[in-house]
C-alpha cells in the first residue's frame, strides 16, 4: 500500500475514534488543539492526494461541499407520518384498537417527540452511505454532504456485529442555545431571526454550503432502526444496541406496561420538557415488539402500532388592529401586527412579528381579521393563523408595502433572501440610527454612556449623522441639550438631559473607545452580514483594514464562514466612497484598524482545549476576561453543557446557570481561581 494512503487511513481512523470519545462517550483523551492539528494534517494530505480520501473522512465534518441542487431519492422503506392526538382518551382508544387485533397485554416504548426535521440515514458495511429527508414519504432530498457535518452522526460504525445494510430514522434539530446564538447573529447583521428551532434546523439542512451547516451546530436524535437481520426482536433493545455501534441513543426512552404507564410518562414530560436544552412538541408511543408491529401493520398513511401525543400550545384569537412596517439597521423591512391585547402564557400580548412578505402572503391576512396567536416555545408571541370564521365579507388583503415608509425609496427583494429591504442605507433615518446604536453597543465600541435615547437626540439635532461624527463632538455642543420622551408601552414619561456630568461621561467613553481592538471596531462599523464572530475571523485572517479592504473575492472566501454573500457585501462596502470616508475619519480619530502583535499571538496555551462560560461581575470588564481566555488558548462559549470545561463565576452569577453547572458536574471557578489557572 502507498505510504501516503496508509497515513491517510490511519489518521482517519484515529480522528474518528477521538470524535467518538468526545461526542458519544463525553471522554476526550486529547485536547481540542491536538485534534485540530491532526485534522489539519489530514486535510493537507487529502488536498494533495484526493484519490486516497476515505468515505468516512472526518474532514467532511467541517464541510466545504457546495450543493447547487439536492437530488431526489426514493426511500428504501417509506417514511410514513404518525397519527396525532392531543387527548388521553384517544391514547386509551389507541390501545383498544390494538387489542381488537392482538388480544394480549401490550408493552410500549415511550420516547420524546423531537421538534425538528425527519431524516433517514443509510449504512452499508459499517459506513454511512446516504442521508435523505422525509419529503413526501416515498422520496426525499439527498442531503448527505450536510448531514456528514453533524458530529452526532457516526461516519463509520464501531464493532463488527451490525447488519450489512440498515437505516436509522431520526430527527435533525437545533438545540436552544445554538438557536438563540444563531438568531442573535442574524439580528446583528440585519437578517430576520428564525421563528423557532424547527425552522432553523430545516433551513440549515437545506443550505448549499456544507461549511455553514457545520458552523450552525445541528444535532441528530435517532428514534428507529430499520433493516433485515436486526439484533433484537424489540424496538427498545435495538435502540440500546445502537450505542455499541457508535450512535448517541436517546437520553429519554422508557418501557411502559399498558397505556396507564404511558399516560404517567406523558404527564411527567408535559412539565419536565421545560428543563430540556432541545425542542420537543410531544411524546411518541410505539408497540415495543417488532412481531406485533408487523401483525398490526399500516393504514394508507400511518402505522397502526405507533401514535404521537402532542402537547398543546396555548393559543388565542384576537382582532388585528393594524400593521406597522419597521425598517431595521440593515434596511430589512419587518411587518409587525398590532393586536387587541390578549392574555397568553402569563403575559399580555399586544404585538407580534409577521416576519416578511412571504409569511404575510402565506397567512393571507386581510383587513379586520382576527388572528390566532400563540407563544413559540412559551417565550415569543407568534401569529399562527387567521380565524376565518370571524372574517368580514369582502375583506381586502393587506398588501406588503413597495416603498420605504421612512425615506420613500423603492424597496428591493433579492431572489435568494426572504426579507425585503430599503437600499437607501446611507440616507434612510432608521438605518442611520440603527448603525449608530449598533456602533455604541456593548459588543462593539461599548459606549454605554450614550444609551437611553441620547442617540435619537443627537441624530435629531444633526450632531451625529455617521459613526465618525461621535469623535468630533465637543463639550459645548452637548451641554444643556434636553428632550422629553412621552409615556408609551407602560413606561412613564421621561426627560433626558445633557448635564455636566453626563457630558463628561459621554466624552470620556468616546475617548476610551479608542482602545477597542480591531475585531470589535470591524464589527462596529456595520458591514452587512458581518456579525461578531465573522468580524473576529476576518480581523485575525487579514490583520489590518488595508488588506481586508483590498481583498479579492477569492481571498475573502478563504476565511472560514465567509461565503459568497458575505464576500460580496464586504466588497460592496469598501467600494462605496462614503463608507471609505467614514473608515478614514475613524482611523484619523485614533481607532484600531489592525491587530497588535499581542492580539495576533496567543500568550500561552494553558487553556488549550478548554471551553469556558463567563457569568457574573468581575474586578475587570467581562470583555477583558474573555480576551484573556482567548489569549491563553481557551474558547469562550455562551451556554453551559456537559462539554463545558469551567464556569468562571463572578459576583451576582445567575442562579439558573449555577444550578445547571452543578447538575452537570461542571467545575465552577472564581476570578482568583482563574488567575491561578493561567499563572497570573
Amino acid at each position: 500500500m502507498n505510504p501516503i494512503e496508509q497515513e491517510i487511513i490511519q489518521l482517519t481512523a484515529d480522528l474518528n475514534r477521538h470524535n467518538y470519545n468526545y461526542y458519544m462517550l463525553d471522554a476526550p483523551v486529547i485536547s481540542d488543539y491536538e485534534f485540530d492539528q491532526l485534522l489539519h494534517k489530514l486535510q493537507d494530505l487529502e488536498k494533495q492526494h484526493p484519490e486516497f480520501m476515505q468515505p468516512d473522512s472526518p474532514t467532511q465534518r467541517v464541510g466545504g461541499t457546495v450543493t447547487k441542487k439536492f437530488e431526489t431519492v426514493k426511500h428504501v422503506y417509506p417514511m410514513l407520518s404518525l397519527g396525532n392526538t392531543y387527548s388521553e382518551e384517544e391514547l386509551v382508544d389507541f390501545e383498544n384498537r390494538i387489542k381488537t387485533i392482538v388480544n394480549q397485554d401490550i408493552e410500549y416504548a415511550c420516547e420524546l417527540k423531537y421538534d425538528g426535521l425527519a431524516i433517514s440515514i443509510q449504512y452499508e458495511n459499517g459506513v454511512m452511505k446516504r442521508a435523505v429527508t422525509r419529503g413526501d414519504g416515498a422520496q426525499g432530498d439527498d442531503v448527505t454532504a450536510n448531514v456528514r457535518t453533524i458530529p452526532s452522526v457516526p461516519l463509520r460504525l464501531q464493532g463488527d456485529d451490525y447488519p450489512d445494510f440498515f437505516e436509522v430514522r431520526g430527527e435533525i434539530l437545533m438545540p436552544f442555545a445554538r438557536f438563540e446564538a444563531l438568531n442573535h447573529e442574524r439580528e446583528d447583521i440585519g437578517e430576520p431571526p428564525f421563528a423557532n428551532p424547527r425552522n432553523a434546523a430545516s433551513g440549515t439542512l437545506k443550505l448549499q454550503e456544507s461549511a455553514e451547516v457545520a458552523r450552525r451546530g445541528l444535532d441528530f436524535r435517532l428514534y428507529y432502526l430499520m433493516g433485515e437481520n436486526l439484533p433484537f426482536p424489540t424496538h427498545y433493545d435495538c435502540l440500546m444496541k445502537l450505542k455499541s455501534w457508535g450512535f448517541r441513543v436517546p437520553d429519554v426512552l422508557q418501557k411502559a406496561q399498558g397505556i396507564s404507564q404511558v399516560i404517567d410518562f406523558v404527564h411527567f414530560w408535559d412539565t419536565e420538557r421545560k428543563t430540556l436544552d432541545f425542542p420537543i412538541d410531544g411524546i411518541v408511543v410505539k408497540v415495543n415488539d417488532f412481531a406485533l408491529q408487523q401483525q398490526l401493520g399500516m393504514t394508507a398513511k400511518n402505522p397502526r402500532w405507533a401514535i404521537a401525543y402532542k402537547f398543546k400550545a396555548e393559543k388565542q384569537s384576537t382582532p388585528l388592529l393594524s400593521i406597522d412596517f419597521q425598517v431595521g439597521r440593515t434596511g430589512i423591512v419587518t411587518p409587525v401586527a398590532n393586536l387587541s391585547p390578549v392574555p397568553l402564557a402569563g403575559t399580555i400580548v399586544k404585538r407580534a412579528t409577521l416576519h416578511n412578505a412571504e409569511v404575510m402572503a402565506a397567512l393571507d391576512i386581510r383587513e379586520g381579521d382576527h388572528l390566532f396567536v400563540e407563544k413559540g416555545g412559551e417565550i415569543i408571541p407568534k401569529i399562527v393563523g387567521v380565524d376565518i370564521d370571524k372574517r368580514l365579507p369582502n375583506a381586502r388583503p393587506v398588501p406588503f408595502i413597495t416603498v420605504c415608509p421612512e425615506c420613500g425609496a423603492t424597496l428591493v427583494k433579492n431572489e435568494d433572501e426572504a426579507g425585503t429591504f430599503c437600499p437607501n442605507e446611507l440616507h434612510c433615518a432608521p438605518q442611520i440610527k440603527g448603525r449608530l446604536e449598533h456602533f455604541i453597543g456593548r459588543k462593539a465600541m461599548n459606549l454605554d454612556s450614550l444609551g437611553e435615547g441620547k442617540i435619537e437626540i443627537l441624530f435629531e439635532r444633526k450632531l451625529v449623522k455617521t459613526v465618525a461624527d461621535f469623535y468630533d463632538l465637543t463639550y459645548n455642543q452637548l451641554l444643556g441639550i434636553e428632550k422629553k420622551f412621552p409615556a408609551e408601552d407602560g413606561k412613564a414619561e421621561r426627560i433626558v438631559s445633557f448635564r455636566e456630568k453626563t457630558v463628561e461621561n459621554i466624552l470620556a467613553g468616546i475617548n476610551n473607545s479608542r482602545t477597542v481592538p480591531f475585531e470589535r471596531v470591524l464589527f462596529a462599523i456595520g458591514i452587512r452580514y458581518v456579525g461578531e464572530t465573522t468580524a473576529k475571523k476576518l480581523a485575525r485572517h487579514f490583520k489590518n483594514i488595508d488588506r481586508l479592504s483590498s481583498a479579492t473575492k477569492d481571498e475573502l472566501l478563504e476565511v472560514n464562514d465567509v461565503g459568497d454573500r458575505v464576500a460580496d457585501s464586504i466588497i460592496d462596502f469598501f467600494n462605496n466612497p462614503e463608507n471609505l470616508e467614514i473608515v478614514i475619519r475613524l482611523r484619523n480619530a485614533g481607532l484600531h484598524f489592525e491587530l497588535t502583535e499581542e492580539e495576533a499571538t496567543p500568550i500561552a496555551n494553558i487553556l488549550e482545549g478548554k471551553s469556558i462560560v463567563v457569568s457574573g461581575v468581575f474586578s475587570i470588564s467581562r470583555d477583558d476576561i474573555k480576551k484573556m481566555i482567548e489569549q491563553y488558548g481557551g474558547k469562550n462559549v455562551s451556554s453551559i453543557s456537559k462539554n463545558t470545561s469551567y464556569v468562571l463565576a463572578g459576583e451576582k452569577m445567575g442562579p439558573e446557570k449555577r444550578k445547571k453547572a452543578e447538575s452537570l458536574g461542571v467545575p465552577i471557578i472564581s476570578e482568583t481561581d482563574f488567575y491561578k489557572l493561567i499563572g497570573k
